[in-house]
């Protein structure tokens, strides 16, 4: 019988972002690049930067080598947002950070647990927040699940090895890693290790498709730890994840996919149009089964980053495959913006989808 409930999340940038405020650093990165890069050569040095500018440029300098990147722009303008939101947290909620899940060759992996201010008599199912920046920026200390700890969860937001640190398949190894790590001290923590979900958007929702459809592939485990753990989780919320990389250009996006420099390039290691056995490993799509757990996916149609062919083409998978799905629409929603991005009615769209897949296994 299958294992049941606990819940992650991920999200992405210019990459692409996590809703709204992510792809607004995003964009204004983007612009900040165009404005600024006078050569022409994709960095910026001290002379290019705005003189208003330039006191901040050592701290966006981030390995000292007397250029910023764009990798490194985004990275510190979302780094800035984070730690600005990261002492925001919910009443009756409270948080541990920068617990150490594994350790992989180039660093230890850490999460934040968001737990109720008073333990509860009984364990909670778990919503795990993954973070997005198109595998390649983005920080674990927003965490938007944390709004339904109080109502009966424990929520973790995990950082995993970005694409410029390990390609893929290092990220799915980390996020499986953490799963198993959160079964192995469910008791510690008052969780339910039946009851695990994953939520995530953008790359974030790339991830934890990943996780749902990937149950049991032996190669995207990885040896991070707790091998007796299972990695498997009871329910999926996708936000306008990639799925099928190299169709992505073609369905109309604004960011050229095809590049050998794009997130979704650097994500496998090289120019995915050449390698396909890469990019058909790194899709979710490749792994359905009709075993897979239930997925809520949403996507906005006027998507231009991550394109809404990108979910239409799970959801299709998912019914061919026999598996519990819901696709819903964000009419005129962009990425992550737009439409009812943001809004109660999606957010309660949500918790009622998990509460739903979550509950069933306190009957089991």
């Amino acid at each position: 019988m299958r294992a049941l409930p606990i819940v992650f999340l991920l999200s992405t940038a210019v990459l692409w972002a996590q809703p709204s405020a992510p792809n607004r650093d995003a964009e204004q990165s983007a612009r900040f690049f165009q404005n600024n890069d006078a050569d022409g050569d994709g960095k910026l040095t001290l002379q290019e930067f705005p003189e208003r500018n330039r006191g901040a440029f050592e701290r966006v300098d981030n390995d000292k080598d007397g250029f910023v990147t764009p990798q490194e722009d985004l990275a510190y303008r979302v780094g800035r947002r984070s730690n600005r939101r990261r002492a925001e947290l919910p009443a009756g909620v409270r948080v541990l950070r920068d617990i150490v899940y594994a350790r992989a060759p180039e660093q230890e992996l850490k999460l934040d647990l968001y737990l109720p201010a008073n333990r509860p008599e009984k364990p909670l199912p778990l919503i795990v927040w993954i973070h997005g920046g198109a595998w390649r920026a983005g920080s674990k200390d927003r965490n938007p699940a944390a709004r339904f700890v109080a109502g009966g969860y424990v929520s973790a937001s995990i950082a995993y090895r970005l694409s410029q640190t390990a390609v893929f398949p290092a990220q799915i190894h980390d996020c499986k890693a953490a799963v198993r790590w959160l079964r192995a001290h469910a008791g510690k923590y008052g969780i339910d290790p039946r009851r695990v979900a994953v939520w995530g958007s953008s790359a974030g929702g790339h991830l934890v498709a990943l996780l749902g459809t990937s149950g049991g592939v032996e190669e995207l485990e990885g040896n991070l730890g707790h091998p007796e753990q299972s990695s498997r989780v009871q329910a999926v919320v996708d936000y306008f994840g990639p799925t099928t990389f190299t169709a992505m250009d073609a369905a109309g996006s604004t960011m050229v996919h095809d590049d050998p420099q794009s997130p979704e390039s650097m994500l496998i290691g090289g120019p995915i149009q050449e390698r396909p056995d890469l990019v058909r490993r790194a899709d979710p799509i490749a792994y359905v089964t009709a075993d897979d757990p239930p997925f809520l996916i949403v996507h906005g149609d006027n998507d231009l980053t991550v394109p809404y062919n990108q979910s239409e083409l799970l959801a299709e998978a998912l019914a061919e495959g026999g598996v519990e799905h819901i696709f819903h629409t964000v009419k005129g929603g962009a990425h992550g913006r737009g439409g009812e991005f943001g809004s109660p009615k999606l957010s309660a769209m949500v918790k009622e989808f998990l509460d739903e897949k979550l509950g069933a296994a306190q009957d089991d």
